[in-house]
C-alpha cells in the first residue's frame, strides 16, 4: 500500500515488477468488451466506503467484478478520472500517474529530464540522468490519446536531445492523432543542424509548432539567463533554419528582474530580424524550480514592468507579429493590452485568490500558478463592473 497525499492507493495482485503498464481507462458498458492496454472504470461500495472508485485490469468483461484481483482503488484525489482518461500504474510500488485527462485542453508530456541549458528560472531543473523509460511509456501512450484531442504538448527538459526518437515521437503523434496540435517546447538549438532539421520537416506533420525561448538582443544577457555558452547564435541559428523549411515557431520571452528592461530592444531586435515567427509570448514569471531558488535576482513585480510591456508589444504588434500576453493578472498590467493577454497557465495549476471573486474581469484573467505562491504583485485588485466596460475588446495597439 502507498500513502498518496491523504488518501491510498491499493493495488492487489501485482508482483514485484518495477514496469509501469499503461491503459487507457472505459467507464462504457461493462458488457463491451475491452481493446488492448485497457481498463474497466467504475463505482463500487462497502460498508466502509459507500463511494469508491475503482479501475479493473481484466480483459474479459464477463468476469469483471471488483472482488476479483488485479483492482486498483483510486483515491477520492483521483475522483476527476473518466472515460477515456489514460493512466500508467506501476506495479512494485504501488502507483498510478495520470497521463492524460480527455476532457482537459492542457495535456502535456514531459520527454525527458535532461537539457543543455541551466536556466535560472527553469521550473523544470534538469538532471543529468537515463530517463529513456519516459519515451518508452509515452510509445505506447500516444496510440490510446482520443482521436479528438484538440492539442498536445512536448515538454522536458530539452526534447530534441532524443535525437532520432524525438523525431519518431512527432511522427507517431502525426499518424495516430492526424487531427491533434502538437506544440513542442524546445531551446532550439539542435535545430542549427541543418540535417537534423531537414528530417524534422521531412516528417510533415499538418499542425506543429515550436516554442523556443529568447530572453534578449544580446547574446551574452541571453547565454547568462540559460548558462549556457553560445546559446543565443545557435538559438537564431536554429529558427532561421526551421523557417526556411517552413516550420511554425513561436518566440516566447519570460520576463524577470535580469531581462525586463531588454524587452523594447529585443521586440525591435525580433521585428526586424525574425518578422516571419508565427508567434510571440510574452510571459509572467513562475516561481518554481530553479526560479524558487533565485527569487532574489528574479522577482519584479508585474506591475512595475508595465512600460517596457507595452513598449515591446506595441513595436511586435505595429510590425504585424501575432503578440500574447501569458501568466499575467490583467489588473497588473497596462490597460491597453489587455486585449492581447491569455488565459494560458493549465487548468490542473491555475488558481485565483479570494479578492478576484468580485472582480468583473476573472473570467479573462490568466489567474496564479498554484505551483509559485512565493511572491505575487502587491497590486492585485478587484476590476470593477464599471471599468471592465469601457475597456476594449480587440487589439488597440
Amino acid at each position: 500500500m502507498l500513502v498518496l497525499g491523504s488518501r491510498n492507493v491499493v493495488l492487489r495482485g501485482f508482483s514485484a515488477d518495477t514496469r509501469s503498464t499503461v491503459l487507457r481507462l472505459r467507464a462504457a458498458d461493462p458488457a463491451e468488451p475491452l481493446g488492448t492496454n485497457e481498463a474497466r472504470l467504475f463505482t463500487q461500495g462497502t460498508s466502509a466506503r459507500p463511494r469508491e472508485t475503482v479501475f479493473l485490469l481484466e480483459r474479459d468483461a464477463a468476469s469483471a467484478s471488483p472482488d476479483r484481483d488485479r483492482v486498483v482503488v483510486i483515491p477520492d484525489d483521483f475522483e476527476y478520472l473518466a472515460d477515456g482518461d489514460v493512466v500508467a500504474v506501476t506495479h512494485n510500488r504501488p502507483a498510478v500517474r495520470v497521463l492524460y485527462r480527455r476532457q482537459s485542453n492542457h495535456n502535456s508530456f514531459l520527454l525527458t529530464e535532461r537539457c543543455n541549458h541551466y536556466c535560472l528560472m527553469c521550473s523544470q531543473p534538469p538532471k543529468d540522468i537515463n530517463d529513456d523509460w519516459i519515451v518508452d511509456e509515452l510509445f505506447e501512450a500516444i496510440p490510446l490519446l482520443a482521436k479528438d484531442t484538440r492539442e498536445v504538448g512536448f515538454t522536458g527538459g530539452e526534447p530534441t536531445l532524443l535525437g532520432d526518437r524525438f523525431l519518431k515521437l512527432v511522427s507517431d503523434m502525426r499518424d495516430h492523432l492526424p487531427a491533434t496540435a502538437l506544440h513542442i517546447l524546445s531551446n532550439g538549438r539542435r535545430f542549427s543542424d541543418a540535417g537534423f532539421t531537414s528530417a524534422y520537416a521531412a516528417l510533415a506533420h499538418p499542425d506543429v509548432m515550436l516554442g523556443i525561448p529568447v530572453y534578449s538582443a544580446s547574446s551574452q544577457v541571453h547565454d547568462y539567463i540559460v548558462q549556457a555558452d553560445n546559446a543565443f547564435d545557435e538559438t537564431i541559428r536554429g529558427i532561421l533554419a526551421l523557417k526556411t523549411y517552413g516550420q511554425q515557431v513561436e518566440i516566447r520571452v519570460v520576463i524577470h528582474q535580469q531581462n525586463y528592461a531588454h524587452l523594447p530592444a529585443l521586440a525591435e531586435f525580433i521585428a526586424r530580424n525574425l518578422t516571419f515567427v508565427d508567434h510571440v509570448a510574452l510571459m509572467g514569471l513562475e516561481m518554481t524550480g530553479f526560479a524558487k531558488a533565485n527569487i532574489d535576482m528574479l522577482w519584479i513585480d508585474p506591475a512595475d514592468y508595465q512600460p517596457q510591456l507595452y513598449e515591446a508589444a506595441s513595436i511586435l504588434s505595429d510590425a504585424g507579429l501575432r503578440t500574447s500576453i501569458y501568466n499575467h493578472q490583467l489588473c497588473t498590467i497596462d490597460r491597453r493590452i489587455w486585449p492581447l493577454a491569455v488565459k494560458s497557465i493549465s487548468d490542473w495549476k491555475n488558481e485565483y485568490r479570494p479578492e478576484c471573486s468580485s472582480c468583473a474581469v476573472q473570467d479573462r484573467c490568466g489567474g496564479f500558478f498554484s505551483t509559485g505562491r512565493v511572491r505575487q504583485s502587491s497590486r492585485i485588485r478587484p476590476v470593477a463592473a464599471t471599468a471592465a466596460s469601457t475597456l476594449p475588446t480587440g487589439p488597440s495597439i
